[in-house]
């Protein structure tokens, strides 16, 4: 698979894979053997970027999916990038599908993440350390400086931001170098785009999550789709209502007429957007399925031309869609 730089010099798979999906989002929790034998067959298709958090589990088992990262990765630790995340934990006493999230990014909490984390990943060091959500409580100096003195200690290589805006990006960067944010980013989901322009200027990546907005840009579920309402957050997210596929009628029509012409999928024709948008966007879509992983991973073959794009994105501009999932509920802590 081709390959791309965040930041100035951390080098990933043009597509990564996020990995939540196989502790807790979609479906019932995965097998470890099988979660296992997945991320192992990605590296062999060419992935070499693999995104967790250490929130990213079951109610059983809330650390769940570091555990199963290092594990499929340890006998190929120095050929690949992983990306972890710190700074909330999610409130389990709700009873909400999506529960909310608590803030924490207080410099212990940091450390004892860090220590946590690289245990579960059974690896001495990680390569991109994000801020899962930025903690008001806590001035974004002072978790740039714990990333510091993490890199100083060798403990992680990379630190990124989620979720952030211009202002907490410029002074983050301003105290430790921030490598790449990870924001969410579809054709359905593009606010974050006014942040291209400070991205650009200080040379920080973009890591695309839920480029194919939770699965719905992959054209594969119509109003007959249902979802586990215990495990699965396409229960309650708007784009998949009978409704909400009324409404995206044109974008669907539009993503199968691209694909048609370039012989590939509407998943890989809404990757393909994202990654001829600009050199340094990264999606991570996730996925379970061996078929699945083999067509995002064929997204980075296919190139949109100048006046495609801009056909494309004309047409987004100007077709109704529906609501799209965007954000989680925040508790103070």
């Amino acid at each position: 698979m081709q390959e791309r730089i965040l930041g100035k010099d951390l080098k990933v798979s043009a597509v990564g894979l996020g990995c939540m999906g196989f502790s807790h989002a979609y479906g019932m929790p995965t097998e470890k053997k099988e979660a296992v034998c997945r991320i192992q067959q990605a590296v062999e298709m060419g992935y070499t970027f693999f995104d967790t958090a250490e929130v990213y589990g079951t109610p059983e088992n809330p650390h769940q999916n570091e555990v199963l990262v290092g594990e499929a990765l340890k006998n190929c630790r120095n050929k690949v990038v992983i990306a972890t995340k710190f700074g909330i934990h999610f409130d389990r006493e709700s009873s909400a599908v999506n529960k909310p999230l608590v803030l924490d990014s207080r410099p212990e909490i940091i450390r004892a993440s860090v220590e946590a984390s690289l245990k579960r990943l059974n690896t001495e060091y990680i390569d991109l350390y994000y801020q899962h959500r930025i903690d008001p409580a806590v001035p974004i100096e002072d978790v740039a400086e714990v990333m510091a003195e993490l890199i100083q200690e060798g403990k992680i290589t990379h630190w990124g931001l989620s979720e952030a805006d211009e202002e907490t990006i410029r002074r983050a960067h301003a105290v430790c170098p921030v490598t790449a944010v990870q924001n969410r980013y579809s054709m359905m989901a593009r606010w974050y785009e006014e942040l291209f322009p400070v991205l650009e200027e200080l040379h920080i990546g973009y890591v695309a999550f839920s480029p194919l907005a939770n699965g719905f840009l992959s054209a594969k579920y119509g109003k007959d789709a249902k979802f586990d309402g215990v495990y699965d957050y396409r229960s309650m997210m708007p784009q998949f209502t009978s409704e909400a596929v009324d409404k995206n009628k044109e974008l669907l029509t539009l993503l199968h007429r691209m694909a048609e012409e370039k012989e590939s999928t509407p998943a890989q024709i809404s990757l393909a957007w994202i990654l001829c948008r600009k050199p340094y966007l990264v999606p991570i879509p996730g996925s379970r399925k061996e078929e699945r992983l083999k067509e995002n991973a064929g997204a980075a073959d296919i190139i949109l031309t100048a006046s495609e794009m801009t056909a494309l994105d004309e047409a987004l501009e100007t077709m109704e869609m529906s609501d799209v999932f965007g954000g989680s509920k925040i508790k103070k802590r």
